[in-house]
């Protein structure tokens, strides 16, 4: 069942990847708007097509939460990198074309910039797939805000965890010790004038 689920969740997504990929072939490139509109409907085509991995219940089912661990170490550096190539692959001139292309330059990285941008809806469709690769899903009450797991509380041997209220009132063991030590001195008290009268007769 888990198969057939996560197989027909990740058809369609393929699908839709597919057909946002086919309406971005009908929109032209050669403006700047153009330009942004087309790879940012390839880099929504890899955002779909991660995201079909979480509603198939790739991980735990649940609703998607964002993994900030992983957004700051992957995607962050993956977005720059990419970025980078799809800001000096704009067809018009501009303030940030220009720039990241003189950068490029001071660096010397400008022949490289200029192989990657041949390939440039590939890094767009890689930029959304690491974005969609940034969630992550969680059953019910395992995991609180920005993904983070909750702390499970520690279970006594015999019983279930105590809540907070619980160990504010509950007696500790040593408390429960001294309670037991108490009523086995009354026990044995109590014991001892029960046998005086028999003595004394």
């Amino acid at each position: 069942m888990y198969g057939l689920t996560r197989g027909t969740v990740t058809l369609i997504g393929a699908a839709v990847a597919g057909l946002l990929v086919w309406i971005a072939t009908q929109v032209s490139d050669t403006s700047t708007g153009g330009y942004w509109a087309v790879y940012g409907l390839i880099a929504a085509a890899g955002l779909v097509l991660a995201f079909s991995q979480l509603l198939g219940g790739w991980t735990k089912w649940g609703l998607p939460r964002l993994s900030i661990n992983f957004f700051l170490i992957a995607f962050i550096p993956t977005l720059i990198a990419a970025g980078w190539v799809v800001v000096a692959h704009q067809p018009n001139p501009n303030w940030f074309r220009n720039h990241v292309l003189n950068w490029s330059s001071d660096i010397s990285i400008l022949s490289l910039v200029r192989d990657l941008t041949e390939y440039v809806s590939v890094l767009a469709f890689g930029v959304g797939l690491v974005f969609g690769f940034s969630f992550d899903t969680a059953g019910s009450g395992d995991h609180g805000p920005f993904g983070r797991r909750r702390r499970a509380a520690a279970v006594p041997a015999g019983g279930a965890a105590r809540t907070s209220d619980d160990d504010a009132t509950a007696p500790t063991a040593r408390e429960q010790e001294a309670a037991r030590e108490d009523a086995r001195a009354s026990r044995t008290r109590i014991r001892r004038r029960d046998r005086e009268p028999a003595e004394r007769q």
